[in-house]
């Protein structure tokens, strides 16, 4: 039986702005997109990582009522989740291209570590951080 980590989920303000910054600005692509009444489970997964999907979720029902829900959107975004790491070959390279784009970056490139780090922020407010890999 194999096990593992399959889903996990940001909390985000609109799907349909999520989708399309984690589609059209990190090259992410659409694993699930379907809805059963007012609830709509939405997914994309990054082409080098098959096995693995970030889900886009609202805070809402049937999960949360309206006061929950309400605090979560501020929490998020404020940015006060903990940030996500996204790894790629050159943290430059995939910085001007993000930055053309329109991605809100909150550090530009630093070598540290023996590495190079920027951090970012979904339209939600989710923040990231993109790491170069070592090798």
């Amino acid at each position: 039986m194999k096990q593992g980590i399959d889903v996990v989920g940001l909390y985000v303000r609109d799907q349909d702005e999520a989708l399309s910054f984690y589609v059209d600005k990190l090259g992410f692509r659409v694993h699930t997109d379907v809805g059963n009444g007012g609830y709509r489970w939405l997914t994309v997964q990054h082409p080098e990582q098959p096995s693995f999907q970030l889900g886009l979720f609202l805070p809402g029902p049937p999960v949360h009522d309206e006061a929950t829900a309400q605090a979560l959107r501020a929490i998020v975004a404020k940015g006060a989740m903990p940030p996500l790491v996204l790894t790629v070959s050159d943290c430059r390279a995939a910085y001007d291209r993000m930055l053309a784009l329109g991605v809100e970056f909150t550090q530009e490139p630093v070598e540290r570590y023996g590495t190079v780090d920027a951090g970012f922020r979904d339209p939600s407010g989710n923040g990231w951080k993109m790491i170069q890999g070592r090798g």
